[in-house]
């Protein structure tokens, strides 16, 4: 691994595509949940649900444009030129390689969830296909990193997609609702919504959370060569420093939601008063804030050599 300016490019574009899919999946979500109480134009959800279907749009925008700035910045990398080189090999990366292949199937999903997300119908089809998009995408990620070396069936090709995907989830219900939707629930005739609202963030993130650590801490040992390496893996190698960081994040994260969940919010139920709810979303902002910490930690550690490689 050799810090450069196209490594670097590659971390940033790969750090913007994990957030950007996180948020448009965040988006979506609080989108649905919101629906149903922003159908009338004076309803006090309906500024909330009309921020996440933008959000949602923008997210996807955003996915499609990094995706294909990771390629340039990849293509770059595996044939050792400049960037301005790396346009001649795009189409032998993308025909003649493993990476471009699994590129092919994650940004495919991404144009098919730019697509959903801009389309003005709703109903079972579409929710079908954004979904389906989420996967895939998911997948191709999954394929894109090291978990690709043990083969496409297999175990760690599975495990990794499953915390791609619940990371997604996690992951973009704290960003989209801590950095642009909850606070737009902040008035007191949307209290109602904002404590449903707030409950239905808690329980779908827990359970995304609980996946996230089992597959993650699969992902970990198979990255350090096993459990009796994961000491040596974590002490002495760039790979086990950069886990160690994004742990830390995720531990800090975790800390501020078991903080919304187990005391702001029971609080904000019982009261449903304006200092809880700001107290909830502000806690719900630190935790968005180390969150972002949490995604570019996971794209330095994805394009880090991992420690059964580099310890031997």
């Amino acid at each position: 691994m050799t810090v450069d300016g196209v490594w670097i490019g590659q971390v940033a574009m790969a750090a913007l595509m994990n957030i950007a899919f996180a948020f448009t999946i965040g988006s979506a979500l609080l989108a649905a949940w919101l629906a149903k109480d922003a159908q009338a134009k004076v309803a006090p959800a309906r500024p909330a649900w009309l921020r996440a279907q933008r959000s949602m749009q923008t997210g996807s925008v955003v996915l499609v444009l990094a995706d294909l700035g990771w390629l340039l910045y990849q293509s770059a990398s595996m044939g050792g030129v400049g960037l301005p080189d790396a346009f001649g090999l795009l189409s032998s990366v993308l025909t003649q390689t493993h990476i471009g292949h699994a590129w092919t199937v994650a940004f495919g999903g991404a144009v098919v969830l730019l697509l959903t997300t801009l389309s003005g119908h709703t109903g079972t089809l579409r929710n079908a296909l954004l979904w389906l998009a989420v996967i895939a995408i998911s997948a191709g990620k999954a394929a894109l990193g090291h978990a690709a070396d043990a083969g496409l069936a297999s175990a760690a090709i599975a495990v990794h997609t499953l915390h791609v995907l619940s990371t997604g989830v996690w992951g973009g219900l704290v960003l989209a609702a801590g950095l642009g939707i909850v606070p737009t629930l902040g008035t007191s005739i949307a209290r109602g919504v904002l404590i449903r609202t707030a409950t239905q963030i808690s329980n779908v993130s827990l359970v995304s959370v609980v996946l996230v650590v089992v597959s993650g801490a699969f992902n970990t040992v198979r990255g350090s060569g096993g459990t009796g390496n994961l000491l040596n893996a974590m002490e002495f190698s760039t790979w086990g420093h950069v886990l160690m960081l994004k742990l830390a994040l995720v531990a800090l994260t975790v800390a501020l939601g078991g903080l919304n969940r187990f005391a702001a919010l029971p609080r904000l139920r019982r009261t449903a008063s304006t200092m809880d709810a700001h107290t909830f979303t502000n806690v719900l902002y630190l935790e968005a804030l180390a969150m972002l910490g949490v995604f570019v930690a996971a794209a330095v550690l994805a394009h880090s050599v991992p420690a059964f490689a580099s310890l031997g």
